[in-house]
């Protein structure tokens, strides 16, 4: 873990860590961005444009609190709970994704954010020097 990234919409305001993979790489060099992420469950997923393959690393049981970039939507997840593809409480991705990462903030805000929103992800504040 390395670089954070600041997840921002409205008044919400995650912080992440970053993993060293290289849809890691991809996404910090298209930062900033903005973009509209839609609700599947526990889980924000939005068209961010990066083309990446899937890693090695890639599955489709996460963490609450991970972030993972969809190879076949282009698109960056934030977990924050269970998704209609769950059995239990952990998430669960539609098909495979790529981990980039952590929320090291509490998530309990975006339970209370409607079925789609705006939002702005951009290096945070300790990682830009």
């Amino acid at each position: 873990m390395g670089q954070q990234i600041s997840i921002i919409s409205g008044e919400v305001e995650l912080i992440a860590e970053l993993n060293d993979s290289p849809s890691v790489q991809a996404l910090v060099d298209i930062l900033p961005l903005e973009l509209r992420m839609s609700r599947w469950g526990d889980e924000y997923y939005g068209d961010c444009g990066l083309d990446v393959k899937e890693e090695p690393q890639a599955r489709t049981l996460m963490k609450v609190g991970e972030l993972a970039v969809w190879p076949p939507g282009s698109a960056l997840c934030i977990f924050f709970g269970s998704t209609p593809a769950s059995t239990g409480d952990e998430p669960v991705a539609a098909s495979k994704v790529n981990p980039i990462g952590r929320v090291n903030s509490q998530l309990e805000p975006l339970k209370k954010l409607g079925s789609s929103i705006k939002v702005r992800v951009e290096l945070a504040k300790t990682s830009q020097g």
